[in-house]
């Protein structure tokens, strides 16, 4: 393997680990979302 290909795999890891912590975080967000606005209705 060349220089450039270790940098590639090292960033695609990277960019796949921050796409999975964003997903869950949003996923999070609209739960508390959903739970926040059954609150609010009586």
């Amino acid at each position: 393997m060349d220089g450039i290909d270790v940098v590639m795999v090292i960033a695609i890891i990277l960019f796949a680990r921050l796409g999975i912590r964003l997903l869950g975080g949003y996923r999070k967000m609209k739960k508390d979302d959903k739970k926040d606005s059954h609150k609010e209705e009586p």
